[in-house]
């Protein structure tokens, strides 16, 4: 695993407020555009672009639009890329860490809107569910998401609307504890990881966010996976109430390297 600068000579800080992650899996062709976006709305922040194992451009296109990039050497899911990711900025000292779809569906300029609610919270969601947006699921997917829910609200004390949602920001308290200890699996890496920070005694909070069609590419999702989902669930909620307590380490002997 190996992290590379941007494709370019401009002089830039070593650190950033805030390290805005884009875990990506074949994104080529929404990328560029997104990177462009992010930096807009935050141009002081890193921009760090997981490959994931992708069989396109993905990696040279990032770099070109002026990403740092992590090349996984194969798929490890959103789970193992985030798990690197905070790996990653645990060892470089970052204190923010953004998650953001490489697809486009997220709004950057909500990431400030997470930054200000991460004043009085360790884990802040961008949740679909809350008011904001005309986002919505139907059929066996949007029973799932009210069941998980209901009851992870209970699970960690706090209520949340959205908690699948992979855009979410997390301060030095969360980081010290998902750089080592990020649940890996589907769902885990967002079900688990909300269990996982609860048991943590991190604060947990939600911001209101609309959630945007594609820039490229197709959904993953069809009917069968749909109709799956539901199981799926019950066995995400199972593993976060089964899991071990978190530790949160020290030390770290991450392997990144900059080129």
């Amino acid at each position: 695993m190996t992290v590379t600068a941007p494709a370019t000579t401009a002089e830039r800080p070593r650190l950033a407020p805030v390290l805005v992650v884009l875990p990506a899996l074949n994104e080529a062709e929404s990328i560029a555009p997104v990177i462009a976006e992010v930096r807009s709305h935050q141009p002081a922040a890193d921009v760090l672009v997981v490959d994931d194992g992708s069989t396109d451009r993905t990696a040279d296109v990032a770099r070109a639009a002026g990403a740092r990039v992590m090349s996984l050497p194969f798929n490890l899911g959103v789970g193992g890329a985030m798990r690197a990711a905070y790996r990653f900025a645990y060892e470089e000292g970052y204190d923010c860490v953004v998650q953001v779809d490489a697809d486009g569906q997220h709004d950057p300029s909500d990431i400030g809107r997470l930054r200000e609610a991460l004043v009085g919270a360790d884990v802040v969601i961008g949740a679909r569910f809350a008011g904001v947006g005309d986002y919505a699921v139907r059929g066996p997917r949007r029973w799932a998401m009210r069941l998980l829910a209901s009851t992870l609200s209970r699970l960690v004390g706090t209520p949340i609307t959205d908690p699948t949602s992979g855009f979410r920001m997390v301060n030095a308290n969360a980081l010290a504890l998902f750089a080592f200890d990020f649940p890996e699996e589907y769902l885990g890496d967002t079900v688990e990881a909300l269990v996982l920070a609860s048991r943590a005694h991190l604060r947990i909070a939600q911001v209101p966010v609309a959630m945007r069609e594609r820039t490229a590419g197709t959904p993953s999702q069809n009917a069968f996976r749909s109709s799956a989902y539901l199981a799926r669930v019950v066995t995400a909620i199972v593993l976060a109430v089964a899991r071990r307590a978190p530790i949160v380490r020290p030390g770290s002997t991450a392997e990144a390297s900059a080129a």
